[in-house]
């Protein structure tokens, strides 16, 4: 004997027409970049093991930076690192009191930081290739 209780929930929640605000996807893409920067150390920890354990060991190293998709690889990992370390520092000017809390205010920054990003990636891309 229990109450009935009519809940207002969507019969079909179509997830492909949901559109998140700037912000929502500002701070996805943050966890996002922290998850690929803790695969990373691992990744940049073998190849720097491998670079130190002898002189072929470094000749190894080197030749694997040759290809193309140890370059691509890299290449990703330091536009995570770009947009992460951005979106920190967005987030620490927010939380210092130096940007307003505000809708308005977050999805500028965060347009900012997809900007600066971009920028960031394009320069790596060079540094790498």
């Amino acid at each position: 004997m229990g109450k009935t209780v009519k809940k207002q929930r969507p019969i079909n929640l179509d997830l492909q027409t949901i559109r998140f605000p700037v912000t929502a996807i500002a701070s996805i893409l943050h966890r996002v970049t922290g998850v690929i920067m803790f695969v990373a150390v691992g990744i940049l920890l073998w190849i720097l093991g491998l670079s130190l354990s002898s002189a072929d060991g470094f000749s190894q190293a080197a030749a694997m930076m040759d290809s193309f998709i140890v370059k691509f690889i890299i290449w990703g990992i330091l536009t995570a690192l770009a947009y992460h370390a951005v979106g920190g520092i967005r987030h620490m000017l927010m939380d210092f009191g130096y940007l307003d809390e505000t809708f308005a205010m977050g999805a500028m920054t965060a347009n900012v930081t997809f900007v600066i990003t971009v920028v960031l990636s394009i320069l790596a891309g060079v540094l790498v290739w």
